[in-house]
């Protein structure tokens, strides 16, 4: 099946911090989405405009403030309507001017595509993935290379490897990952790499992840590239 929209790949700095922002264009409506909006809007204004597009909607996979921090901008230029989940919304606070919160399952619409939302608690206690045709955006949920720290308000080590084992049942090998940051790999790998390169993805006893994970001596936390 043909994609409905077409995907870009943002990397935007601050400091010691790469973020990676993903902007989607609907073929027919010329409606589109940002994941995650960080740090510079400037590359994707060029995009939008390059296109003829216009924002329609924001995705949010959680409220940590170097995925949010553009929110506020693209509010003023766009008006589009701000997803969360639930549950991240109300752990959190998290406010803006046209928000929306969603629940597992959701399914967003922007012109012809369909996103689904995936709520994926452990990094944060409503973490979601969005789900559109063949590419997953999972924020600090799922990295190439591992997952994301467990150790912060509301985050579970135990929550993420259940959301791990979840998304290894319900999307398909071929799909491709899109995170919040890379340490290495770049975005848009396929699923089927993560299950042979991601060590969190080959760990099948609880305890054992959960001790890994919060382990202490994880030197590379913010090694981003």
């Amino acid at each position: 099946m043909e994609a409905t929209y077409d995907l870009f790949t943002i990397k935007t700095q601050c400091m010691n911090f790469l973020n990676y922002t993903y902007l989607g264009i609907d073929k027919t409506s010329r409606k589109a989405f940002v994941v995650d909006p960080s740090w510079d809007v400037s590359q994707m204004i060029r995009i939008l405009d390059s296109h003829e597009a216009t924002v329609t909607a924001v995705l949010l996979t959680h409220s940590h403030f170097d995925h949010t921090n553009m929110v506020k901008k693209l509010e003023l230029l766009y008006r589009p309507t701000v997803y969360i989940s639930k549950t991240e919304a109300d752990y959190y606070k998290y406010r803006c001017n046209r928000l929306r919160t969603v629940e597992d399952m959701d399914l967003i619409r922007i012109g012809d595509s369909r996103i689904t939302c995936l709520v994926t608690p452990g990094h944060t206690q409503g973490s979601v993935c969005y789900w559109g045709q063949d590419h997953l955006f999972s924020g600090d949920t799922v990295f190439i290379e591992g997952c994301g720290l467990c150790d912060s308000s509301g985050g579970s080590a135990e929550d993420m490897f259940n959301s791990i084992h979840r998304l290894i049942r319900l999307i398909p090998p071929s799909t491709r990952v899109y995170p919040g940051h890379s340490f290495g790999d770049p975005p848009g790998k396929e699923m089927s790499y993560l299950y042979k390169n991601n060590l969190y993805f080959q760990i099948d006893d609880i305890n054992h992840f959960v001790k890994f994970r919060n382990r202490k001596n994880n030197a590379r936390l913010l090694d981003f590239k």
